[in-house]
């Protein structure tokens, strides 16, 4: 039972963070000031697509920990490759978006780090 309730948490915070990704896009792009048209297509898919992703991740472990028991083995490894895929972004925020001083992506790394703790420690549970 814990360990659902820390998959679910581990889940809405991601997939909120990945709509908070998706609504900003525009001024995000307009934050670059003068750039090319291509330049601004290439930022506004980027952005869009690691929101996606966010909420990909969060929705595919809503639906193993509802329509699986999480205790058995596939469904804790989708829990440890997302964890994994989570780590994996916040090591590449570390060293790209969260250099700059804009708070929201200092947060990023930390936010991806939690997350991917909840769902190990969700997945290692026995509880």
């Amino acid at each position: 039972m814990i360990n659902s309730i820390l998959l679910y948490i581990g889940s809405g915070l991601i997939i909120v963070w990945g709509i908070a990704h998706i609504f900003p896009t525009k001024s995000i792009v307009k934050g670059f000031g003068e750039i090319s048209k291509d330049n601004k297509l290439i930022i506004t898919m980027e952005w869009i697509a690691e929101g996606i992703t966010f909420i990909f991740i969060g929705t595919l472990v809503v639906f193993v920990t509802v329509f699986g028991d999480v205790t058995t083995l596939i469904p804790q490894i989708v829990f440890w490759i997302s964890s994994a895929v989570l780590l994996i972004m916040a090591i590449l925020s570390c060293f790209t978006g969260a250099r700059v001083p804009v708070i929201p992506m200092k947060l990023c790394p930390v936010i991806k780090t939690i997350v991917a703790i909840l769902f190990l420690v969700g997945s290692l549970l026995k509880v």
